[in-house]
């Protein structure tokens, strides 16, 4: 079953560049690419731009409003993704927890419509 995990996190709570620990929070990311991968689950995944640069689009009426920023005030915005492959809701939690964001933020797990079923 396919299954998307959403980091979240505050912005100003990763390591920034620069920072003494960044290199090894940003290696974490490479060690969890490199299990992926290795386990044959990885489909996809890939940082996000901050929240400012984000724009939310509705349809109302059949015309289209497009705003710039998020579509709700928090202080956790989805910095990234993974889209894997696994064989069952808790393999999903295992690699969730291996995320480095989940250690100051959150990793939403949730499981991709299969359509074909």
């Amino acid at each position: 079953m396919k299954y998307m995990l959403l980091i979240y996190g505050a912005e100003d709570a990763a390591p920034a560049p620069g920072a003494p620990e960044f290199g090894a929070f940003m290696q974490g990311y490479d060690d969890l690419y490199q299990e992926l991968t290795n386990d044959g689950v990885w489909i996809a995944g890939e940082g996000l731009q901050d929240a400012e640069t984000a724009s939310t689009v509705t349809v109302r009426g059949g015309k289209t409003i497009a705003r710039d920023g998020p579509f709700a005030e928090t202080k956790e915005t989805m910095g990234g993704f993974y889209l894997i492959d696994c064989d069952n809701l808790d393999q999903a939690i295992a690699y969730a927890a291996k995320i480095p964001s989940a250690t100051y933020g959150s990793v939403e797990i949730r499981p991709v419509m299969d359509y074909e079923q």
